[in-house]
């Protein structure tokens, strides 16, 4: 490559890096250094990325593009059908390097272990020192989780939320929690109705841009799982703040209550719907904490409502980004319960008799997205009892939502879903059977098996595989103290009753292992 003319920093910014406050441009010079940003075909396909999930970034990416060049700054953008891309970070920085001949080249620490790996080797490979930068977008470093864990018994969230409240100031009075306690999850529970309005998700046009993005990946991606219309995603900072703002002034007082709860035909319910925009770098997690706050303050949510929200993201989203961290790269291989069923193909098309499965998986093949109880008590769930490969079940859950990075969804379903870190996270497995999604949805109304009939071959499966779940592992998780009682339920079942769920829950696996539609 003909050699450029030289600049200080070449400062590399990263897909889900999209704000001007990122740490790499810190001390820049829109005279001397030089942005890169880069489309590659390694990123979008290590895994089979839903095709929205696809479009979504390269659009926000190519619109900061757009925005850092009007800001002035000099931006160098390779878009995945280039002639002379490379198809990996690599290979673009590489090129980059030799065309440009920085004194240093700069980027923010990535969100994922594998690129972290990759960049520690750039150096070598260009001959240009490398200064990676903490990503000061999260409100606790990595160094600050690890001396919060260091010497703890337990590694509890609910801890860390607190500490977390207290360092930043949300939601709390005179050195005490508002409302005199920490969390307001038992009030969070209550299914909905159908006849409630159902607020929606800001949506926004698709413009010349974003329409460019959708025939590059119709083009190149067209056999990966999901649809790409209707496209109304937000893809700049104004559209993803004004996303935030109307479900303030239209959701969030009912967020808190309904939080748990799934109808059928309702994707969204009174979610805010904006975590892509957050973990892309589109949003601030500070900013969206301090407005929930204070809508809470103005009257304008209940406590619950802001409570809930706010545990989200100052204290899940936070904690589970230390985890990672603190544990990679061993604990991607975690699998404490020895599952290894291969992960059913009705995941991937949404072919299944049992309702709330086909709901939660179509859906999330339209939308690329499923709020967090879809994700952890139905396709997590059904995986947990169907003894499924939690790797697997992790590669698939990165594939297909619009806001997974590996930081954020291994930790979310190796150890809360499927329990595969033998109870590093999560205090038990968030295992049930039917019950609950009858509880919680109207799912099981429509559904071919009957949630009432425990053993059978009309029976929910979700009835039997759950005690065969609790039997097959025993070894592991009888000593779990949040499980005495489910146990205890079992061990007074009538033999006869128990044989019953065995060969039910068999029968059903067979079918599974089978390929047969279930």
């Amino acid at each position: 490559m003909t050699r450029k003319t030289g600049c200080r920093h070449l400062i590399l910014i990263l897909g889900d890096q999209l704000t001007p406050a990122i740490s790499s441009l810190g001390g820049a010079d829109t005279e001397l250094d030089r942005i890169l940003m880069v489309e590659v075909h390694e990123e979008t396909t290590y895994v089979r990325h839903h095709k929205k999930k696809i479009a979504f970034l390269l659009s926000a990416m190519r619109h900061f593009a757009q925005e850092l060049r009007e800001d002035g700054w000099q931006v160098d953008y390779v878009q995945l059908d280039d002639g002379a891309n490379t198809g990996s970070f690599r290979g673009e920085v590489a090129q980059a390097c030799a065309a440009w001949a920085p004194d240093t080249l700069v980027v923010t620490e990535p969100g994922e272990w594998r690129v972290r790996a990759d960049m520690a080797t750039w150096q070598a490979m260009t001959g240009v020192p490398l200064d990676l930068r903490e990503d000061t977008r999260f409100l606790i470093s990595e160094a600050g989780f690890r001396a919060w864990a260091t010497g703890r018994k337990q590694l509890r969230m609910e801890h860390f939320y607190r500490e977390m409240r207290q360092k930043t100031g949300l939601l709390m009075e005179d050195g005490k929690p508002a409302g005199g306690k920490w969390n307001y999850d038992a009030d969070n529970r209550k299914p909905a109705r159908g006849d409630l309005f159902m607020p929606q998700p800001a949506r926004f046009a698709p413009d010349d841009i974003t329409r460019a993005v959708l025939e590059l990946v119709d083009a190149r991606f067209g056999d990966h799982i999901g649809t790409l219309e209707p496209f109304w995603f937000a893809v700049t900072r104004r559209d993803a703040e004004a996303a935030f703002d109307a479900f303030l002034e239209g959701a969030l007082a009912g967020f808190g209550t309904y939080q748990d709860a799934m109808l059928t035909g309702e994707k969204f319910l009174y979610h805010s719907v904006i975590s892509a925009y957050l973990n892309a770098g589109l949003l601030d997690p500070l900013a969206l904490c301090r407005k929930v706050e204070a809508a809470w303050r103005q009257g304008r949510a209940p406590l619950n409502a802001a409570e809930g929200y706010i545990r989200q993201i100052l204290g899940w989203r936070e904690y589970v980004r230390g985890i990672y961290w603190l544990k990679m790269p061993d604990y991607a291989a975690s699998n404490a319960l020895a599952a290894s069923r291969p992960l059913p193909g009705f995941y991937w098309t949404g072919d299944t008799g049992m309702h709330c499965l086909s709901e939660a998986v179509r859906q999330t093949i339209e939308e690329a997205y499923a709020h967090h109880i879809q994700r952890l008590m139905i396709t997590g769930n059904f995986a947990l009892l169907a003894g499924v490969d939690p790797h697997q079940v992790h590669e698939w859950y990165l594939a297909v939502y619009a806001d997974a990075y590996e930081w954020v969804e291994l930790p979310n379903t190796i150890g809360m879903s499927q329990f595969a870190d033998g109870g590093l996270l999560a205090s038990k497995p968030y295992a049930s059977s039917g019950n609950y999604i009858n509880k919680m949805s109207d799912y099981c109304g429509t559904c071919s098996y009957d949630v009432r009939l425990k053993t059978g071959e009309k029976a929910c499966p979700f009835n039997a595989l759950y005690w065969a779940f609790l039997e097959r592992n025993r070894d592991v998780l009888s000593g779990n103290p949040r499980l005495g009682q489910p146990y205890a339920t079992w061990n007074r079942m009538a033999p006869d009753k128990q044989q019953a769920y065995r060969e039910s829950a068999a029968r059903f696996l067979e079918k599974l292992d089978r390929q047969e539609r279930v």
